[in-house]
Protein backbone atom coordinates (compact mmCIF):
# COMPACT_ATOMS: atom_id res chain seq x y z
CA UNK A 1 0.00 0.00 0.00
CA UNK A 2 1.79 2.94 -1.14
CA UNK A 3 -0.84 5.99 -0.06
CA UNK A 4 -2.99 6.03 2.66
CA UNK A 5 -6.11 6.93 1.78
CA UNK A 6 -8.06 10.38 3.47
CA UNK A 7 -11.19 8.06 4.73
CA UNK A 8 -8.69 5.67 6.04
CA UNK A 9 -6.82 8.15 7.47
CA UNK A 10 -9.45 10.13 9.00
CA UNK A 11 -11.11 7.13 10.57
CA UNK A 12 -8.31 6.12 12.36
CA UNK A 13 -7.85 9.43 14.19
CA UNK A 14 -11.39 9.27 15.10
CA UNK A 15 -10.76 5.49 16.52
CA UNK A 16 -8.11 7.16 18.39
CA UNK A 17 -9.63 9.83 19.96
CA UNK A 18 -12.87 7.89 20.92
CA UNK A 19 -10.54 5.06 22.16
CA UNK A 20 -8.55 7.51 24.47
CA UNK A 21 -11.92 8.92 25.33
CA UNK A 22 -13.06 5.52 26.78
CA UNK A 23 -9.91 5.18 28.46
CA UNK A 24 -9.77 8.29 30.27
CA UNK A 25 -13.13 7.78 31.45
CA UNK A 26 -12.18 4.49 32.65
CA UNK A 27 -9.19 5.89 34.71
CA UNK A 28 -11.52 8.41 35.66
CA UNK A 29 -13.73 5.75 37.67
CA UNK A 30 -10.53 3.77 38.45
CA UNK A 31 -8.98 6.89 40.66
CA UNK A 32 -12.30 8.23 42.29
CA UNK A 33 -12.31 5.46 43.94
CA UNK A 34 -8.60 5.93 45.75
CA UNK A 35 -9.09 9.59 45.77
CA UNK A 36 -11.07 11.40 47.85
CA UNK A 37 -12.92 14.09 45.42
CA UNK A 38 -13.75 16.17 48.87
CA UNK A 39 -10.28 16.13 50.43
CA UNK A 40 -7.31 18.44 49.86
CA UNK A 41 -5.20 15.56 48.17
CA UNK A 42 -8.66 16.14 45.72
CA UNK A 43 -6.38 18.57 42.86
CA UNK A 44 -4.65 15.27 42.22
CA UNK A 45 -8.03 14.29 40.85
CA UNK A 46 -8.44 17.74 38.71
CA UNK A 47 -4.73 17.36 37.76
CA UNK A 48 -5.20 14.04 36.25
CA UNK A 49 -8.60 14.63 34.62
CA UNK A 50 -6.95 17.16 33.33
CA UNK A 51 -4.37 15.41 31.80
CA UNK A 52 -6.83 13.01 30.09
CA UNK A 53 -9.01 15.64 28.56
CA UNK A 54 -5.67 16.68 26.85
CA UNK A 55 -4.53 13.14 25.96
CA UNK A 56 -7.61 13.02 23.61
CA UNK A 57 -6.54 15.98 21.69
CA UNK A 58 -2.58 15.02 21.79
CA UNK A 59 -2.98 11.78 21.26
CA UNK A 60 -6.14 11.82 17.88
CA UNK A 61 -3.14 14.58 16.17
CA UNK A 62 0.02 12.43 16.76
CA UNK A 63 -2.01 9.67 14.78
CA UNK A 64 -2.74 12.09 12.35
CA UNK A 65 0.87 14.03 11.96
CA UNK A 66 2.75 10.40 11.93
CA UNK A 67 0.21 8.86 9.39
CA UNK A 68 0.50 12.15 7.36
CA UNK A 69 4.40 12.56 7.27
CA UNK A 70 4.66 8.67 6.26
CA UNK A 71 2.56 8.48 3.26
CA UNK A 72 3.43 12.40 2.69
CA UNK A 73 -0.16 13.63 2.39
CA UNK A 74 0.28 16.94 2.88
CA UNK A 75 1.79 17.31 -0.44
CA UNK A 76 -1.15 16.25 -2.10
CA UNK A 77 -3.54 18.87 -4.10
CA UNK A 78 -7.34 19.71 -2.35
CA UNK A 79 -8.68 22.05 1.03
CA UNK A 80 -8.39 19.30 3.37
CA UNK A 81 -4.66 18.68 2.43
CA UNK A 82 -4.00 22.88 2.36
CA UNK A 83 -5.19 22.25 6.60
CA UNK A 84 -2.74 19.83 6.86
CA UNK A 85 -0.21 21.43 5.19
CA UNK A 86 -0.96 23.94 7.79
CA UNK A 87 -0.32 21.40 11.02
CA UNK A 88 2.78 19.93 9.26
CA UNK A 89 4.54 22.92 8.00
CA UNK A 90 3.28 26.37 9.01
CA UNK A 91 2.13 27.56 5.40
CA UNK A 92 -0.67 26.22 3.18
CA UNK A 93 1.89 26.63 0.52
CA UNK A 94 2.95 23.56 -1.24
CA UNK A 95 6.53 24.45 -1.33
CA UNK A 96 8.00 27.32 1.27
CA UNK A 97 10.26 29.78 0.08
CA UNK A 98 13.80 29.30 1.61
CA UNK A 99 15.43 32.24 -0.23
CA UNK A 100 12.43 34.13 1.25
CA UNK A 101 12.76 33.46 4.58
CA UNK A 102 17.21 33.44 4.56
CA UNK A 103 16.45 37.27 3.35
CA UNK A 104 13.88 38.05 5.85
CA UNK A 105 15.79 36.28 8.56
CA UNK A 106 19.34 38.03 7.29
CA UNK A 107 17.05 41.52 7.35
CA UNK A 108 15.56 41.01 10.95
CA UNK A 109 19.69 39.90 12.15
CA UNK A 110 21.07 43.06 10.22
CA UNK A 111 18.18 45.27 11.88
CA UNK A 112 18.23 44.33 15.28
CA UNK A 113 22.02 44.36 14.82
CA UNK A 114 21.51 48.45 13.68
CA UNK A 115 19.49 49.27 16.71
CA UNK A 116 20.95 51.52 19.18
CA UNK A 117 21.69 51.33 23.08
CA UNK A 118 18.60 54.28 23.09
CA UNK A 119 16.48 52.44 21.01
CA UNK A 120 16.82 49.11 23.04
CA UNK A 121 16.13 50.89 26.13
CA UNK A 122 13.32 52.15 25.11
CA UNK A 123 11.93 48.98 23.95
CA UNK A 124 13.44 47.03 27.29
CA UNK A 125 10.92 50.19 29.15
CA UNK A 126 8.16 49.80 27.04
CA UNK A 127 7.99 45.71 27.84
CA UNK A 128 8.81 45.84 31.00
CA UNK A 129 6.35 48.35 31.72
CA UNK A 130 3.55 46.73 29.93
CA UNK A 131 4.29 43.68 31.81
CA UNK A 132 3.94 45.10 35.04
CA UNK A 133 0.90 46.82 34.25
CA UNK A 134 -1.22 44.00 32.83
CA UNK A 135 0.06 41.57 35.34
CA UNK A 136 -0.16 43.38 38.65
CA UNK A 137 -3.71 43.95 37.64
CA UNK A 138 -3.91 40.18 36.74
CA UNK A 139 -2.43 39.06 40.24
CA UNK A 140 -5.39 40.85 42.11
CA UNK A 141 -8.18 39.81 39.98
CA UNK A 142 -7.14 36.16 40.12
CA UNK A 143 -6.86 35.84 43.66
CA UNK A 144 -10.16 37.50 44.70
CA UNK A 145 -11.68 34.73 41.96
CA UNK A 146 -9.74 31.36 43.62
CA UNK A 147 -10.21 33.10 47.22
CA UNK A 148 -13.12 35.47 47.71
CA UNK A 149 -16.65 33.92 48.47
CA UNK A 150 -19.14 35.33 46.00
CA UNK A 151 -23.06 36.02 47.63
CA UNK A 152 -25.82 35.58 46.13
CA UNK A 153 -28.34 36.49 48.73
CA UNK A 154 -28.47 33.92 51.72
CA UNK A 155 -26.22 31.26 49.42
CA UNK A 156 -22.46 31.97 49.31
CA UNK A 157 -20.06 30.25 46.86
CA UNK A 158 -16.25 30.20 46.11
CA UNK A 159 -15.40 29.30 42.35
CA UNK A 160 -13.12 26.42 42.08
CA UNK A 161 -12.81 25.31 38.25
CA UNK A 162 -9.46 26.26 37.23
CA UNK A 163 -9.56 25.20 34.17
CA UNK A 164 -12.23 27.55 33.28
CA UNK A 165 -10.35 30.47 33.98
CA UNK A 166 -7.32 29.42 32.25
CA UNK A 167 -10.11 28.49 28.94
CA UNK A 168 -11.41 32.26 29.41
CA UNK A 169 -7.87 33.80 29.44
CA UNK A 170 -6.77 31.56 25.84
CA UNK A 171 -9.86 32.06 23.73
CA UNK A 172 -9.82 35.91 24.87
CA UNK A 173 -6.19 36.03 23.92
CA UNK A 174 -6.18 33.66 20.74
CA UNK A 175 -9.30 36.49 19.73
CA UNK A 176 -7.32 39.37 20.06
CA UNK A 177 -4.31 37.89 18.08
CA UNK A 178 -6.34 36.49 15.31
CA UNK A 179 -8.44 40.10 14.88
CA UNK A 180 -4.51 41.65 14.87
CA UNK A 181 -3.09 39.08 12.43
CA UNK A 182 -6.02 39.98 9.51
CA UNK A 183 -5.46 43.51 9.92
CA UNK A 184 -1.87 44.06 9.73
CA UNK A 185 0.52 42.50 7.40
CA UNK A 186 3.00 39.90 8.76
CA UNK A 187 5.72 37.68 7.53
CA UNK A 188 4.91 34.29 5.91
CA UNK A 189 4.12 31.60 8.55
CA UNK A 190 6.20 28.91 8.69
CA UNK A 191 6.18 27.46 11.90
CA UNK A 192 4.25 23.98 11.97
CA UNK A 193 1.41 23.96 14.24
CA UNK A 194 2.29 20.92 16.28
CA UNK A 195 5.00 22.21 17.33
CA UNK A 196 3.36 25.03 19.27
CA UNK A 197 1.40 22.39 21.67
CA UNK A 198 4.41 21.90 23.41
CA UNK A 199 4.54 25.18 24.77
CA UNK A 200 0.65 25.09 24.81
CA UNK A 201 0.14 22.12 27.39
CA UNK A 202 2.74 23.39 29.48
CA UNK A 203 1.46 26.89 29.40
CA UNK A 204 -2.16 25.63 30.44
CA UNK A 205 -0.70 23.37 33.03
CA UNK A 206 1.43 26.18 34.79
CA UNK A 207 -1.51 28.36 35.07
CA UNK A 208 -4.04 25.70 36.56
CA UNK A 209 -0.92 24.75 38.90
CA UNK A 210 -1.05 28.72 39.82
CA UNK A 211 -4.72 29.01 40.28
CA UNK A 212 -4.81 25.60 42.22
CA UNK A 213 -2.14 26.75 44.44
CA UNK A 214 -3.97 29.77 45.63
CA UNK A 215 -6.25 27.49 47.59
CA UNK A 216 -3.75 26.04 49.26
CA UNK A 217 -1.09 28.49 49.99
CA UNK A 218 -1.02 32.59 50.19
CA UNK A 219 -0.75 34.85 47.67
CA UNK A 220 3.00 36.42 49.01
CA UNK A 221 3.91 32.93 49.35
CA UNK A 222 2.96 32.04 45.56
CA UNK A 223 4.89 35.13 44.53
CA UNK A 224 7.97 34.27 46.95
CA UNK A 225 8.30 31.12 44.51
CA UNK A 226 7.78 32.77 41.65
CA UNK A 227 10.94 35.57 42.37
CA UNK A 228 12.79 32.34 42.37
CA UNK A 229 12.01 31.48 38.56
CA UNK A 230 15.32 33.16 37.28
CA UNK A 231 17.01 29.66 38.31
CA UNK A 232 14.88 26.70 36.89
CA UNK A 233 14.42 28.94 33.68
CA UNK A 234 17.72 28.56 32.68
CA UNK A 235 18.53 25.20 34.11
CA UNK A 236 15.55 24.39 31.89
CA UNK A 237 17.40 26.02 29.29
CA UNK A 238 20.35 23.98 29.11
CA UNK A 239 18.27 21.27 28.73
CA UNK A 240 15.93 22.36 25.84
CA UNK A 241 17.93 24.50 23.79
CA UNK A 242 21.22 23.15 25.13
CA UNK A 243 21.71 27.12 26.42
CA UNK A 244 25.06 28.01 27.34
CA UNK A 245 25.55 30.75 30.39
CA UNK A 246 28.24 32.46 31.96
CA UNK A 247 29.28 32.59 35.53
CA UNK A 248 27.75 36.33 36.21
CA UNK A 249 24.43 35.17 34.95
CA UNK A 250 24.18 32.34 37.45
CA UNK A 251 25.82 34.32 40.39
CA UNK A 252 23.17 37.43 39.89
CA UNK A 253 20.37 34.41 39.29
CA UNK A 254 20.88 33.74 42.48
CA UNK A 255 21.29 37.55 43.93
CA UNK A 256 18.39 38.08 42.29
CA UNK A 257 16.48 35.29 43.84
CA UNK A 258 18.00 36.00 47.66
CA UNK A 259 17.27 39.18 47.50
CA UNK A 260 13.57 38.61 46.18
CA UNK A 261 13.26 36.38 49.14
CA UNK A 262 14.57 39.00 51.69
CA UNK A 263 12.11 41.38 50.68
CA UNK A 264 8.91 39.41 50.52
CA UNK A 265 9.95 38.02 53.71
CA UNK A 266 10.28 41.51 55.22
CA UNK A 267 7.23 42.40 53.89
CA UNK A 268 4.91 40.48 54.32
CA UNK A 269 2.65 42.19 57.06
CA UNK A 270 -0.10 41.08 58.60
CA UNK A 271 -0.52 37.21 57.75
CA UNK A 272 -4.30 37.26 59.25
CA UNK A 273 -6.59 35.58 56.68
CA UNK A 274 -3.96 33.74 54.45
CA UNK A 275 -3.99 30.15 54.16
CA UNK A 276 -1.66 27.78 55.66
CA UNK A 277 0.94 26.32 53.26
CA UNK A 278 0.59 22.81 52.56
CA UNK A 279 2.48 19.94 51.03
CA UNK A 280 -0.21 20.13 47.92
CA UNK A 281 0.72 23.94 48.08
CA UNK A 282 4.25 23.49 47.60
CA UNK A 283 3.63 20.80 45.23
CA UNK A 284 1.74 22.94 42.62
CA UNK A 285 3.96 25.65 43.31
CA UNK A 286 6.90 23.59 42.04
CA UNK A 287 4.85 22.10 38.78
CA UNK A 288 3.96 25.75 38.05
CA UNK A 289 7.73 26.33 37.79
CA UNK A 290 8.44 23.74 36.25
CA UNK A 291 5.64 24.07 33.60
CA UNK A 292 6.34 27.93 33.08
CA UNK A 293 9.75 27.09 32.68
CA UNK A 294 9.81 24.96 29.80
CA UNK A 295 7.54 27.46 27.84
CA UNK A 296 9.47 30.17 27.78
CA UNK A 297 12.63 27.66 26.66
CA UNK A 298 10.48 26.28 24.18
CA UNK A 299 9.29 29.43 22.44
CA UNK A 300 11.98 31.10 22.48
CA UNK A 301 13.46 27.53 20.58
CA UNK A 302 10.71 28.37 18.14
CA UNK A 303 11.64 32.18 18.00
CA UNK A 304 15.13 31.07 16.68
CA UNK A 305 14.28 28.29 13.88
CA UNK A 306 11.04 28.84 12.27
CA UNK A 307 11.04 33.33 13.47
CA UNK A 308 7.51 33.84 13.95
CA UNK A 309 6.39 36.90 14.90
CA UNK A 310 5.50 37.25 18.67
CA UNK A 311 1.76 38.07 17.61
CA UNK A 312 1.87 34.45 15.23
CA UNK A 313 2.88 33.12 18.18
CA UNK A 314 0.53 33.93 20.71
CA UNK A 315 -1.86 33.19 18.15
CA UNK A 316 -0.55 29.69 17.37
CA UNK A 317 -0.11 28.48 21.32
CA UNK A 318 -3.24 30.33 22.27
CA UNK A 319 -5.11 27.94 19.49
CA UNK A 320 -3.66 24.77 20.77
CA UNK A 321 -4.58 26.15 24.36
CA UNK A 322 -8.27 26.18 23.44
CA UNK A 323 -8.01 22.68 21.49
CA UNK A 324 -7.14 21.27 24.91
CA UNK A 325 -8.52 23.29 27.42
CA UNK A 326 -12.38 22.56 25.40
CA UNK A 327 -11.53 19.18 25.80
CA UNK A 328 -10.90 18.53 29.27
CA UNK A 329 -14.24 20.79 30.26
CA UNK A 330 -16.54 18.94 27.72
CA UNK A 331 -15.45 15.76 29.63
CA UNK A 332 -15.22 17.28 32.99
CA UNK A 333 -18.67 19.25 32.91
CA UNK A 334 -16.79 22.35 33.24
CA UNK A 335 -18.79 24.25 31.07
CA UNK A 336 -22.29 23.73 32.70
CA UNK A 337 -20.72 24.69 36.21
CA UNK A 338 -18.86 27.79 35.48
CA UNK A 339 -21.98 29.09 33.30
CA UNK A 340 -23.89 28.33 35.87
CA UNK A 341 -21.94 29.75 38.94
CA UNK A 342 -21.90 33.00 36.73
CA UNK A 343 -25.41 33.63 36.17
CA UNK A 344 -25.77 33.19 40.12
CA UNK A 345 -23.14 35.69 40.36
CA UNK A 346 -22.74 38.46 37.95
CA UNK A 347 -19.98 40.03 39.43
CA UNK A 348 -17.75 36.93 38.67
CA UNK A 349 -18.42 37.51 34.94
CA UNK A 350 -17.03 41.44 35.24
CA UNK A 351 -13.70 39.56 37.18
CA UNK A 352 -13.68 36.77 34.61
CA UNK A 353 -13.28 39.56 31.47
CA UNK A 354 -10.97 41.72 33.29
CA UNK A 355 -8.59 38.73 34.11
CA UNK A 356 -8.86 36.96 30.48
CA UNK A 357 -8.27 41.02 28.81
CA UNK A 358 -5.08 41.80 31.93
CA UNK A 359 -3.89 38.35 30.95
CA UNK A 360 -4.45 38.64 26.92
CA UNK A 361 -2.32 41.98 27.00
CA UNK A 362 0.09 40.57 29.41
CA UNK A 363 0.68 37.44 26.52
CA UNK A 364 1.30 40.10 23.99
CA UNK A 365 4.46 41.85 26.12
CA UNK A 366 5.42 38.18 27.05
CA UNK A 367 5.83 36.97 23.36
CA UNK A 368 7.57 40.69 22.42
CA UNK A 369 10.18 40.35 25.57
CA UNK A 370 10.97 37.00 24.62
CA UNK A 371 11.85 37.24 20.64
CA UNK A 372 13.66 40.44 21.98
CA UNK A 373 15.17 39.63 24.73
CA UNK A 374 15.25 35.74 25.48
CA UNK A 375 13.65 33.97 27.92
CA UNK A 376 15.81 34.78 31.16
CA UNK A 377 15.52 38.61 30.89
CA UNK A 378 11.61 38.34 30.53
CA UNK A 379 12.16 36.37 33.55
CA UNK A 380 13.85 39.12 35.17
CA UNK A 381 11.21 41.62 34.62
CA UNK A 382 8.60 39.41 35.85
CA UNK A 383 10.67 38.77 38.67
CA UNK A 384 10.83 42.00 40.17
CA UNK A 385 7.17 42.62 39.15
CA UNK A 386 6.59 40.50 42.30
CA UNK A 387 8.49 42.66 44.28
CA UNK A 388 6.81 45.73 42.63
CA UNK A 389 3.23 43.91 43.79
CA UNK A 390 4.20 43.40 47.28
CA UNK A 391 5.55 47.00 47.53
CA UNK A 392 2.47 48.33 46.08
CA UNK A 393 0.41 46.60 48.76
CA UNK A 394 2.84 48.27 51.72
CA UNK A 395 2.26 51.80 49.84
CA UNK A 396 -1.66 51.62 49.26
CA UNK A 397 -2.22 49.61 52.59
CA UNK A 398 0.00 50.49 54.87
CA UNK A 399 2.04 47.11 55.15
CA UNK A 400 4.91 47.14 57.50
CA UNK A 401 8.96 46.98 55.17
CA UNK A 402 11.14 45.89 57.41
CA UNK A 403 15.04 46.09 56.90
CA UNK A 404 15.25 43.34 55.49
CA UNK A 405 12.76 43.97 52.71
CA UNK A 406 14.96 47.43 51.52
CA UNK A 407 17.91 45.11 51.31
CA UNK A 408 16.41 42.74 49.82
CA UNK A 409 15.24 45.60 47.00
CA UNK A 410 18.54 46.83 46.39
CA UNK A 411 20.25 43.52 46.29
CA UNK A 412 17.34 42.70 43.69
CA UNK A 413 18.27 45.78 41.47
CA UNK A 414 22.23 45.48 42.04
CA UNK A 415 22.22 42.16 40.38
CA UNK A 416 19.94 43.23 37.97
CA UNK A 417 22.78 45.81 37.37
CA UNK A 418 25.87 43.46 37.58
CA UNK A 419 24.18 41.86 34.74
CA UNK A 420 23.76 44.38 32.26
CA UNK A 421 27.24 45.67 33.06
CA UNK A 422 28.77 42.03 32.45
CA UNK A 423 27.13 41.34 29.47
CA UNK A 424 27.84 44.45 27.89
CA UNK A 425 31.57 43.46 28.95
CA UNK A 426 31.11 40.11 27.29
CA UNK A 427 29.59 41.53 24.31
CA UNK A 428 32.51 44.39 24.03
CA UNK A 429 35.07 42.02 24.43
CA UNK A 430 33.43 39.53 21.87
CA UNK A 431 33.78 43.11 19.71
CA UNK A 432 37.42 43.93 20.57
CA UNK A 433 38.75 39.82 19.68
CA UNK A 434 36.36 40.08 16.19
CA UNK A 435 38.30 43.30 15.19
CA UNK A 436 41.71 41.61 16.02
CA UNK A 437 40.70 38.94 13.90
CA UNK A 438 39.62 41.01 10.94
CA UNK A 439 42.76 42.90 11.26
CA UNK A 440 44.81 39.80 11.25
CA UNK A 441 43.75 38.70 7.96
Amino acid sequence: MQKCPGATLFALVIATGFATWVFSLIISHAVRLIIDEEGEASWILRFIFTILGYATVFLPCYVLIHLSRRHNLHTLGGCQWRLLRLILTGTTLETADETDSKISGTTRASNLESKTLYQKAISLTYCCVGLQISYLLWGILQEKIMTREYTDGDKIEQFTDSQFLVFVNRILAFMFSGIYLLLTHQNVHRTPLYKYSFCSVSNTLSSWCQYEALKFVSFPTQVLAKSAKVIPVMLMGKLVSRAQYKNYEYATAVLISVGMTAFLLGSGGDKKGNNVTTVSGALLLCGYLIFDSFTANWQSALFKEHKPSSIQMMCGVNLMSCLFTSASLVQQGGFFYSLSFASRHPVFIMDCLLTAISSALGQLFIFATISKFGPVVFTIIMTVRQGLSILLSCLLYKHHLSGMGILGVFVVFLAIFLRIYYAQQHKKRKLDAADVSASKV
